[in-house]
């Protein structure tokens, strides 16, 4: 540990060890070190079952109910992959899909006056779908057409519709959609956590609804996928490829101290040896005099012995309830897998229930998300702080991810991954060179 480094990064959760792959195979020195003796930081992967309990204060586990405790792997902070989303395309360009077993997620689910139905995204599945009457669904029939042939580069494709000077409201509008097809375009298709995006350009929107189409013409049940074994093994994917390229790891190693000379990091001290360095990556839990709150999620982890009801039995699935259906500002997120991933015991389902905290009652906010469960065996609720960078790192050299938001898939995380890695470098991320690189490693 004593000697100089291009770059630390403290913590292991996904996020500093995406950075810490992606630095790796970019040439740089690394140094990686975590606190903890386990990686995953924040999201970690809790196995087995008894250190949930224990990680929660409850009584033991019987394994005569819940199966050997083995058999489960929890996570924290359960994502799904969009198939053809950001960090899938990283997973392939760095060559980390070689240590990684994924499995396609079975459904994906919208929310609307207190009922949940598949989320509709193809022209057929738009005509047949209960959501909308029949008049709307020729509507949105002609929308899902129009975004499907919708080339970017091509404006003969447009339409008569300027995708950078037209909103995503004007669009809708342009369309004939109506609030409650705009609700499940905007949050179960393009994934939007809120109604920011309706004033922004109609691009942004078409992108993303693109992004969902193709990533389930990969798979074909959903557009979700989800690792083998739970997200644990994820970090341990980008830790083994920055070990290919020389990258150091040391767990259970505390950090005393972040060195500075003036206002720029210089190095980190550990039980009296520092080690140098030109930039320090970190999650918020290392400088918490460098970041924020800018507020709360809630999530709530729920064992079942039953798939989620009219979800057609699925072993998987993923249900976004649009705020507008509840009266909230942001949306509640369910997840859930099962023993088809490898992360329960047989016959048991892992919930999860998430969103942005608004009131003084956060459990009574998710209750909508809850509700749609059936009966619950046990249920571990926590409530995290969300913090953000105070500034972005240019200065310092210290470049800071942001917390884990309420998402159920991986989208937001990524976009934070890439923009520290150009802040940090001053270049975007190269994927076609790492593709080759890792190819020939």
């Amino acid at each position: 540990m004593d000697e100089e480094y291009d770059c630390i990064v403290l913590g292991t959760g996904l996020k500093e060890c995406i950075l810490s792959g992606m630095l790796s195979v970019s040439g740089k020195k690394v140094l990686h070190v975590d606190r903890n003796k386990y990686y995953g930081g924040e999201s970690a992967s809790i196995t087995p079952l008894q250190e949930l309990f224990q990680k929660f204060g409850l009584k033991e586990p019987d394994e005569k109910e819940h199966g050997r405790g083995r058999d489960w792997n929890v996570d924290l902070v359960p994502k799904f992959l969009m198939a053809n989303g950001l960090l899938v395309k990283l997973l392939i360009h760095t060559g980390v899909t070689r240590y990684l077993e994924f499995k396609s997620v079975e459904g994906s689910y919208v929310y609307k006056g207190g009922k949940i139905y598949k989320v509709p995204v193809d022209q057929k599945e738009a005509l047949s779908s209960d959501l909308m009457g029949i008049f709307e669904k020729r509507r949105f029939r002609n929308f899902l057409i129009f975004v499907q042939d919708f080339q970017e580069n091509d404006p003969k494709t447009w339409k008569d519709v300027d995708p950078q000077r037209m909103s995503a409201q004007q669009l809708y509008t342009k369309f004939g959609l109506d609030k409650n097809t705009q609700d499940f375009t905007g949050h179960a298709l393009a994934l939007y956590l809120n109604d920011d995006y309706i004033n922004e350009p109609a691009a942004n929107l078409i992108r993303r609804i693109k992004l969902y189409s193709d990533s389930l013409a990969r798979y074909g049940k959903s557009p979700y996928l989800y690792p083998l074994y739970g997200l644990g093994e994820l970090p341990q994917g980008f830790a083994r490829l920055s070990a290919i390229y020389g990258g150091t790891y040391m767990l259970n190693t505390p950090v005393d101290e972040i060195v500075f000379e003036g206002s720029s990091v210089v190095g980190i001290k550990s039980g009296g040896v520092v080690a140098k360095c030109k930039q320090v990556f970190c999650d918020p839990s290392y400088v918490k005099e460098r970041v924020k709150k800018t507020g709360q999620v809630i999530r709530c982890i729920c064992l079942l012995n039953h798939p989620i009801p009219n979800t057609r039995d699925a072993l998987s699935t993923q249900i976004i309830i649009p705020q507008n259906q509840v009266n909230r500002k942001s949306d509640i997120y369910v997840s859930l897998v099962s023993n088809t991933h490898q992360v329960s015991a047989q016959g048991w389902f892992i919930a999860m229930v998430s969103s942005k905290v608004e009131t003084g009652n956060p459990e009574l906010e998710i209750k909508p998300g809850l509700d749609l469960l059936g009966p619950i065996k046990q249920k571990f609720v926590s409530i995290s702080d969300y913090y953000e960078p105070i500034d972005d790192g240019k200065d310092s050299k210290v470049f800071i991810s942001k917390s884990y938001d309420a998402t159920s898939h991986f989208e937001t995380t990524c976009l934070d991954v890439l923009d520290i890695y150009k802040r940090a470098t001053g270049e975007e991320f190269d994927f076609s060179k790492i593709k080759l690189e890792s190819e020939d490693a």
